[in-house]
C-alpha cells in the first residue's frame, strides 16, 4: 500500500470534461506531507424509535462508524460516518440480513483505514481518489456484487474522508473550516448564510395527520418518501392518494420563506419510478388538484441507469444517489436534472466539494440531504449547507435532518457533540439560526469529541 503514497492521481475530472475550470489539486500551492502511522476503528449501533421505510423496504437501527489516524508527529484524527445500506445499493440490503449489509460496509471502511497506515499524503481529495477505486473494488468481492453501486463505497469512506480531514486541518493550523477549504472549491462554497431550513423526513406510509403537526410545528418545508411499496400500478395509485391527502391537509399554509408564499413540496422517489409514463401520470395528477406548482424539487424518481431527459417534466428534479461523484453529477446534469441533493455526510467532504463546484460552474442549485446521521455530522453536512447559494424561490440554506425523528436515543447522542447547546444544534421554528460563533468555530466539527476520544483510550488501556 506503501505505493499509494507515491501515485498521483491523473483520471479526467467532470471539469475537464465539460470544460470547465480544472479542479486539480495541482493548482494548489505546494503543501507539506503528512505521514499516518497508526489505525484503528470502531463502530456503535443505534436504534430508531420506528423503522424508516423507503425503497420498498426499511432499516431498524443505523451503524456509526468511526475511524481513528495518528501522524508521525503525534496529530491523531477522529472521523464519524453512518451507514446508510439501504439508501446506498439497496441490492445488498435485499441480499444480506441487515447486519450482514452493515458488516460489509464496515469491512470495506476498515479495509480503508488498513490501506493508509503507512502512507503519505499532502491533501485529502487526492487521497479519496486513490481510496476509491480500490475500496469499490474490494466491495464487489466481499458484497458478492459485480454491480455495487460507488455511492456504497463513498459512504463506507466517510468516517476515513473526515479523518483525513481532521489531519489536514491540525497539520496546516487553519484557523477554521472556511480556511481549510481549497481554493479551487471555494466559490461553490462561499455564501454566508444566518439561516438554514431544518427539513424533517418522512417515510412511506406516514399518516397526513403527522405531517400537518410538524407544519404546525413551523416546519416550512419536509422531505416526503413517495414510491409506496407494492407494483409500479400500485405504487403509482398509494401515491396519488397520499399527494391528494396531503395537499387537502396543508397545500393552503403560507410562510415566508417562499417567494409564493406557498408551502413547498419536497418529494424523494428513491429510483423507485420504472418509468417516465408512470411519474408523467403522477404529475399529471399534482396539476390536476393545483398542487405542481408547490413542488419544489423531485429528488431521483429513476434508477441510475434510466437515461430519461427530465426537463420536460414541469417541476425541478434532483439527483441524489445517481449522482455518485462529480463526473456522475455531469452527466445527470446533461440530462436535464436541474439540482443536485449534496452529502457530505454520505459521499464524503471531498467528493461534495467536486460536486458543489462542478454544479456552480454549471448554475445548478444545491442542497443538502440527510443519511439519518448522528448529530456531529448533522454539522458537517450544516457546514456545506450553509455556505450554498440559495435554492431558487427561496433565501435560505437547506438541509434535511432526521435523526431527531428516528433515533431512540438521539439526546445522548447529542451530548457527544463538542458544542452541544449551540444555537445552531437545535431547530427553532423550523429553522437552525446560524450565528458567526457557527463559522468562527466550523460548527464545532473539528473540535474533539471526548465520547469517541474515550472511546479509542479504553481501546489502549
Amino acid at each position: 500500500m506503501n505505493e499509494m503514497s507515491r501515485r498521483k492521481f491523473v483520471g479526467t475530472s467532470a471539469a475537464a470534461t465539460l470544460g470547465l475550470s480544472s479542479l486539480s489539486s495541482f493548482d494548489w500551492k505546494p503543501s507539506k506531507e503528512i505521514k499516518i502511522v497508526k489505525v484503528d476503528s470502531n463502530f456503535e449501533r443505534e436504534p430508531l424509535i420506528k423503522p424508516y421505510r423507503f425503497k420498498g423496504s426499511g432499516i431498524s437501527e443505523n451503524w456509526q462508524t468511526v475511524c481513528y489516524l495518528q501522524t508521525d508527529t503525534g496529530l491523531v484524527g477522529i472521523g464519524l460516518g453512518t451507514q446508510g445500506v439501504l439508501w446506498s445499493d439497496s441490492k445488498v440490503f435485499f441480499e444480506h440480513s441487515e447486519n450482514g449489509g452493515n458488516a460489509v460496509m464496515y469491512a470495506m471502511s476498515e479495509r480503508a483505514i488498513q490501506m493508509l497506515k503507512g502512507v503519505t499524503f499532502t491533501n485529502p481529495i487526492d487521497l479519496l481518489d486513490e481510496l476509491l477505486p480500490e475500496i469499490w473494488a474490494y466491495g464487489k468481492k466481499i458484497s458478492g456484487n459485480p454491480n455495487l453501486r460507488k455511492t456504497f463505497a463513498l459512504n463506507s469512506l466517510v468516517c476515513v474522508d473526515n479523518a483525513i480531514w481532521k489531519l489536514y486541518y491540525d497539520h496546516h493550523k487553519f484557523e477554521n473550516f472556511d480556511a481549510m477549504i481549497p481554493a479551487a472549491y471555494k466559490p461553490g462554497l462561499s455564501h454566508r448564510h444566518s439561516k438554514v431550513a431544518s427539513i424533517p423526513s418522512f417515510s412511506v406510509g406516514t399518516a397526513v395527520s403527522e405531517i400537518k403537526t410538524a407544519a404546525d410545528e413551523g416546519y416550512f418545508i419536509m422531505k416526503l418518501k413517495i414510491g409506496s411499496s407494492g407494483d409500479q400500478k400500485e405504487m403509482l395509485r398509494k401515491d396519488i392518494e397520499f399527494l391528494t391527502d396531503l395537499h387537502k391537509t396543508i397545500g393552503h399554509y403560507e410562510t415566508s420563506y417562499t417567494k409564493s408564499g406557498k408551502i413547498p413540496y419536497y418529494f424523494d422517489a428513491n429510483g423507485r419510478y420504472e418509468s417516465k409514463d408512470t411519474l408523467k401520470r403522477f404529475l399529471d395528477h399534482a396539476d390536476k388538484i393545483k398542487a405542481l406548482d408547490q413542488i419544489a424539487v423531485l429528488e431521483e424518481p429513476f434508477d441510475e441507469f434510466n437515461e430519461s431527459r427530465v426537463d420536460d417534466l414541469g417541476v425541478r428534479v434532483a439527483a441524489d444517489e445517481s449522482a455518485h461523484t462529480d463526473t456522475d453529477a455531469a452527466i445527470k446534469i446533461e440530462q436535464g436534472y436541474k439540482s443536485i441533493a449534496v452529502k457530505a455526510i454520505a459521499k464524503t467532504l471531498s467528493m461534495t466539494m467536486k460536486i458543489t463546484q462542478l454544479a456552480f460552474e454549471k448554475n445548478i442549485p444545491c442542497f443538502c440531504a440527510d443519511l439519518t446521521v448522528n448529530p456531529i455530522l448533522v454539522d458537517w453536512n450544516k457546514s456545506i449547507a450553509a455556505r450554498l447559494k440559495p435554492f431558487p424561490e427561496m433565501d435560505i440554506g437547506l438541509q434535511e435532518t432526521n435523526g431527531h425523528q428516528f433515533y431512540k436515543n438521539w439526546e445522548t447522542m447529542m451530548s457527544y457533540h463538542p458544542m452541544a447547546g449551540k444555537g445552531w444544534t437545535r431547530t427553532k421554528d423550523g429553522i437552525y439560526p446560524i450565528s458567526q460563533e457557527f463559522y468562527n468555530k466550523s460548527a464545532g466539527i473539528l473540535t474533539p469529541s471526548e465520547h469517541y476520544v474515550e472511546m479509542f483510550n479504553r481501546i489502549r488501556r
